[in-house]
């Protein structure tokens, strides 16, 4: 019988796996220590590699890729600076929950612990931030090591890896047995008299909610969201990681909860008298807007991850597991149950009510106001769809609250950590995602200077990017916390940028300057119609507050 076993050398053995474990995509920076991976890289045409500028630029690109593609974004950088810059984006994609392998070169195993030249302890810099992180040393545990890491990465609550790899591996051989690079999930699965609790609970309730979290999302579970929602006519409201989990259009979707969500989402939790979270944390930036018994209220919490249920807030009913086959066997227990269960229009009466808190926020001055560019860019935007990426700051906010999202992936920011810098490259990795649609971020003067070289990785490989500035001049968030907390002392918040339309055509590309409303739409049309990266400069007002 013919084996398929070969023997290779290293940087073979991690180039050939990867392709067996589905990877057509890595984002990078070389060095001398991975050399000899790049040289493989060049030898093979199954995995392109994008060149970034940056490596906190590679991870984060690679997170937009695994958001909007559903797969495991891979990275991979050398030895010492270029593994310490992967650090930010690692820690984001850990408290996203974003599935991620993240290579990085290491001195060579018998120069360990030596400070020898590029050294750094990488593995210990990266342990609170990572599901889990290897090194390896001997050449032989390459390939399932690595096998491993797609593994933890992909299951049970997703996120990031890191394999750190010595040089010597690259070189030394070892047999290759590709049968072995094969993905299993571990996901744990809900019990059936578990979801009887959940019925039982439902038919008790006058005015149930459910809270859609990032967790629908990765779980591909949106379509039976809907489906389960409208079966039971429950109202839905989600985080900002769950904005598109449910249409936003949809006649149930009230809004999004949190400090900076909308009025009529926050009222809506707290009039609610059975609170359903699927997939969310309750991190603080939802947990300050309630007390803790509103929504400890007959709490149904389900999630992927024991850990997190009942961790910051305390459930009466725990549900753990995969959110789509949960929801899957909920909706086949209701038709075969001959529940009666759904709930009549005097809910939603209270509900459309507390919609009409959602009002505008009043301008300022005669300037323009990211508000009224947020709905412009929905009006012209809304029937192409297209995936948008925030920076972080007022601009994310901004974008959060107005623009719609009807359709899961579609909406790319850092919520757990709050990244500025994210955005750009995200949506770069997005792009790659979609085999070069065009993808629009939107950035803050102050957010976009983090990583603003990446318009050459955009440049280079031709990626649509449709960056749209929101530029006031100022750290707006920070700047408005100075407002009210300072009493209007504005220190280290006010910020020069660039000519923006200069620095466009600097790198070769299109740049557009608006300062008046009725040039928002051509500017955007201008932008998305091109097959080009393009920048839009929108000046708008300084003092603006959410």
């Amino acid at each position: 019988m013919q084996t398929l076993t070969k023997t290779l050398t290293g940087a073979q053995i991690l180039v050939k796996t990867l392709k067996d474990l589905g990877v057509d995509t890595i984002f990078g920076y070389p060095g001398g220590i991975v050399l000899s991976v790049y040289d493989e890289l060049f030898k093979q045409n199954d995995i392109k590699h994008y060149l970034v500028r940056h490596e906190q630029a590679a991870v984060h690109a690679a997170e937009g890729y695994a958001r909007v593609s559903g797969k495991c974004g891979v990275v991979i950088v050398t030895s010492g600076p270029g593994a310490t810059n992967i650090v930010t984006g690692v820690a984001d994609a850990y408290l996203d929950g974003t599935p991620l392998i993240v290579l990085t070169g290491q001195v060579m195993a018998n120069l360990l612990h030596q400070d020898a030249f590029q050294e750094v302890d990488i593995v210990d810099i990266t342990k609170s931030c990572t599901k889990k992180n290897f090194q390896v040393t001997d050449v032989k545990n390459l390939e399932s090591v690595l096998v491993e890491a797609f593994n933890t990465a992909i299951s049970g609550r997703q996120g990031p890896v890191v394999v750190d790899l010595t040089k010597n591996i690259f070189s030394e051989t070892a047999e290759f047995n590709p049968d072995i690079a094969i993905l299993n999930s571990n996901n744990d699965n809900c019990k059936m008299p578990d979801l009887m609790k959940v019925f039982k609970a439902l038919e008790n309730a006058e005015k149930p909610l459910i809270i859609a979290g990032g967790g629908v999302i990765q779980a591909d579970a949106s379509s039976e969201l809907i489906e389960f929602a409208h079966l039971l006519n429950i109202p839905v409201v989600s985080s900002m990681m769950g904005l598109g989990a449910f249409p936003a259009n949809d006649k149930n979707y009230i809004g999004m909860i949190g400090i900076f969500g909308h009025p009529s989402a926050n009222m809506a939790v707290r009039e609610s008298d059975l609170v359903f979270a699927i997939g969310t944390r309750f991190n603080d930036r939802i947990r300050c807007c309630f007390s803790e018994n509103e929504l400890s209220k007959k709490l149904i919490h389900l999630d992927i991850s024991k850990k997190e249920i009942s961790r910051v807030i305390p459930s009466s009913i725990e549900i753990v597991g995969d959110a789509k086959e949960i929801l899957i066997g909920m909706i086949e227990g209701y038709k075969k149950g001959n529940y009666n269960i759904f709930f009549n229009q005097s809910w939603y009466n209270c509900l459309n009510e507390l919609k009409k808190q959602n009002i505008l926020p009043e301008k300022k001055s005669e300037k323009l106001h990211s508000f009224e560019v947020m709905l412009e860019i929905q009006n012209c935007l809304k029937d192409k769809a297209p995936v948008i990426s925030t920076e972080v700051g007022q601009h994310q906010v901004w974008a959060a609250r107005y623009l719609q999202f009807n359709e899961p992936r579609k909406f790319l920011t850092s919520g757990g950590l709050g990244t500025m810098g994210f955005g750009f490259p995200a949506a770069i990795g997005a792009s790659v995602a979609l085999n070069g649609q065009p993808v629009v971020c939107i950035a803050g003067d102050g957010s976009f200077q983090m990583n603003l070289q990446e318009l050459a990785t955009c440049v280079d490989y031709n990626i649509p990017v449709k960056v749209f500035i929101i530029n006031n001049g100022y750290l707006g968030m920070v700047r408005q916390f100075q407002e009210k907390m300072c009493d209007e002392r504005y220190f280290a918040t006010k910020i020069s940028s660039p000519d923006y339309i200069k620095l466009a055509e600097s790198y070769g590309i299109k740049g557009i300057r608006v300062e008046k409303f009725e040039d928002i739409k051509p500017a955007v049309e201008a932008a998305y119609n091109s097959k080009s990266p393009f920048i839009v400069d929108f000046v708008v007002e300084p003092m603006e507050v959410l």
